[in-house]
């Protein structure tokens, strides 16, 4: 019998449901479900899901009963695995791959090219084997895949703990203010348009810590660091700040039509040299769930987006080592 998913709650925190979704990487709706029909307990009592939760306090989560399986077709889509043991997988998902089967996706997922390589998956939902956390579709670089239900646990505690470091390299529109900033700012569905997310009040807790890596004449390159995981944190959160990503369709607030001036005419040769949202998953930082050891990955910026950088960095060194995060000190930091 699967034992069940014990979770921490790390600080006073929201409903029940919502915060079972979020941590499961499932819809409230299936996590309503879960708690109604019992696999869910707090203080091992049963709890309605409308619940608040407070720090400190454990869910355990049991399996649902079993229903009628549910086979995930194979699809023959390279991919290239950065790092692979017994335990888990680091991938580096290239942009236009959905991560797991979902409506108009369910047979053309990284999950499917997963169960096509013969990648043996532990943990999660149902539907999304293995999957410890999400990137957008449109989004590229490095993701963490566990593959047997111990490593996923244990991947999901540290992810909430904050013991996973994920850095982002993301281009945007204009200046920041100051080189380093820390966004700590509620995110919510947008209350008409329920595939956009929103700052508000009364939204779940988000924080995002952004640096200023390299200033060009109409774009900034930032490094972004998650101390949370919210649908389209960083997308919302520097859309927030007044520098949305560049190639962002959702959030992208007029793209080059930002820019006046001078810098108008280069904001649109970016904006044309950019194929998507701006946005890589560049470094990948943890302690092996199960060894205990140092893991370390790192991801260069994508060659679909080398043209946007090096429109956003000419005329002053338009140079083919600029679309490289190394060559702009990226790695570097001083902790």
């Amino acid at each position: 019998m699967t034992q069940p998913v014990v979770i921490t709650v790390l600080a006073d925190t929201e409903r029940l449901d919502r915060f079972l979704a979020d941590q499961l990487s499932i819809s409230r709706t299936a996590a309503a479900r879960l708690i109604a029909d019992g696999c869910v307990t707090v203080g091992g009592a049963a709890a309605r899901p409308s619940r608040r939760l407070e720090r400190g306090e454990q869910l355990e989560v049991a399996a649902p009963p079993a229903g009628p399986p549910r086979t995930l077709v194979p699809a023959d889509i390279p991919l290239d695995i950065v790092h692979e043991d017994e335990y888990l997988a680091v991938i580096d998902k290239p942009a236009g791959l959905v991560v797991h089967p979902a409506p108009g996706h369910w047979d053309d997922t990284l999950v499917n090219a997963l169960v096509a390589r013969g990648t043996t998956l532990g943990g999660g939902p149902e539907g999304r084997p293995g999957i410890v956390h999400r990137l957008d579709r449109d989004t590229s670089g490095l993701m963490l895949v566990a593959k047997t239900d111990e490593a996923h646990r244990r991947l999901g505690r540290a992810l909430a703990a904050r013991q996973v470091r994920r850095t982002y390299a993301a281009l945007v529109w204009g200046h920041l203010s100051e080189d380093s900033v820390v966004v700590d700012a509620p995110i919510t569905r947008h209350s008409r348009d329920r595939k956009r997310m929103v700052v508000a009040r009364g939204g779940r807790q988000a924080r995002s810590r952004i640096t200023r890596v390299a200033r060009f004449p109409t774009t900034d390159l930032v490094r972004v660091e998650l101390d949370t995981g919210r649908t389209h944190q960083i997308r919302v959160h520097l859309a927030h700040l007044g520098h949305p990503v560049v190639g962002d369709p959702v959030y992208g607030a007029g793209g080059s039509r930002r820019i006046s001036g001078p810098g108008r005419p280069q904001a649109v040769a970016i904006e044309r040299a950019t194929p998507r949202q701006a946005l890589h998953a560049a470094r990948l930082e943890l302690r092996h769930p199960l060894t205990e050891a140092s893991l370390d990955f790192t991801s260069e910026w994508p060659e679909d987006l080398w043209p946007a950088l090096r429109e956003s960095a000419a005329p002053a060194d338009p140079v083919a080592p600029l679309a490289s995060l190394r060559y702009l000190r990226f790695f570097n930091r001083d902790d």
